[in-house]
Formats: structure tokens, C-alpha cells, sequence
């Protein structure tokens, strides 16, 4: 997994208001939750500031990161977690990290990539991708920039399934019946079957 570097100061002013002022002033409101925990076992979030700039190239990539944290020189590993837009102008309004380590497994959604040419696209059908990532579940260390999946053996209308994937070190949390990809028929893959049952 590729590694990135966002700075941040902390946030005293909490709540709707304070989270506006960020706004206005052209910083996102951030929460790092981590090991602490509060009086009722929830985890307690260190509330922080980063600027739109900053959070600009972890956000809008297809790549996932672990992040390296500063928040006023305190530096930890992070996640990220949860994001929002504004529903009009899609302006990143908030984003939620997620403390890690070394040896703690997390769930995280990594990219698929499909390889090699399927037998039944070479018989005239069309791969689609019904999914684009995958939950894991593995310390972040081991989990890989994207998981490659090879579907040079897929036939004519069949599918690859979560549950005939398997990946060293990784567990998937995606359930095992959703459909990664399949080998659509096509028209002219049709008109070939049926030429070929004449």
C-alpha cells in the first residue's frame, strides 16, 4: 500500500458552529479515532483541521493510502475511514481517520484489477467488472495496493464469485456470494452458438 503524508492542526471549537468556521475559512473538519476510549467504551476522536489542499490528493484517487498523520507535530499512522460532500457542489465537508498499527487488522476496500483474456471473450462475449473493490481485513502492512485477479479460464456466461477468491495474508470480508465479474453473451456470441448447434 502506498504511503502519503497529511498535516492537520487541532480543533478546540467542536460542534456544528466550529465545524462551519473551518468551512468558511477553507479548512475540512477532521476526526482520528483511535485506541482511547471514553467513559462508555466508545472511542473518543481527537478532533483536527486540514486544508482542502492537503486532503486533495489522498481524496480524489482511485489508490488507497496509509497516512502519515501530523497533527501540530504529533505524528501517527492513520486510515481513512468515512468521507462527505456536499450533495450540491460535492465540496469535501468531512473526513473521519482511523488510528492503526503495525499488527491491528483493519478492513479496508481495495481496488480489483482483472487479468488476462477470458476464453469467453475470445468466443465473442464481453468481461464486466460487477465490483470495483473488495473488503479485506488483514494488519495494513499486509494488504496490497490492489488484488489481481486472473480470469483467463472464465468461459461464456460465467461468473467469478468472493467465494472462489482466495489471497495470501488477506481475509475477505465481502460477502463470498457477490459477483466480481462475468462473461456477458453478446449478440454476435449468440449467433456463433447457435450457427454451431445447426
Amino acid at each position: 500500500m502506498k504511503t502519503i503524508d497529511v498535516k492537520g492542526t487541532a480543533r478546540v471549537a467542536n460542534g456544528k458552529k466550529g465545524a462551519k468556521d473551518v468551512r468558511r475559512q477553507g479548512g475540512v473538519p477532521c476526526n482520528l479515532y483511535g485506541e482511547a476510549k471514553g467513559e462508555n467504551g466508545l472511542p473518543v476522536a481527537q478532533s483536527f483541521t486540514a486544508t482542502q489542499e492537503e486532503l486533495r490528493k489522498l481524496v480524489y484517487t482511485p489508490d488507497i493510502f496509509s497516512v502519515n498523520l501530523n497533527i501540530d507535530g504529533k505524528e501517527c499512522k492513520a486510515v481513512m475511514k468515512e468521507l462527505q460532500f456536499h450533495p450540491v457542489t460535492d465540496r469535501l465537508l468531512h473526513v473521519d481517520f482511523y488510528e492503526i498499527t503495525e499488527t491491528k487488522p483493519i478492513v479496508m476496500e481495495v481496488p480489483i484489477k482483472l487479468n488476462g483474456l477470458a476464453e469467453g471473450v475470445r468466443a465473442g462475449g464481453k468481461l464486466a467488472a460487477s465490483v470495483r473493490k473488495l473488503k479485506v481485513r488483514a494488519p495494513y502492512t499486509q494488504i496490497p495496493e490492489r488484488l489481481d485477479i486472473d480470469v483467463t479460464n472464465l468461459g461464456l456466461g460465467k461468473t467469478i464469485k468472493v467465494g472462489e477468491l482466495s489471497f495470501e495474508g488477506l481475509e475477505l470480508v465481502t460477502s463470498p456470494s457477490v459477483v466480481v465479474c462475468q462473461v456477458k453473451m453478446t449478440r454476435s456470441a449468440m449467433s456463433a452458438a447457435a450457427k454451431k448447434e445447426e
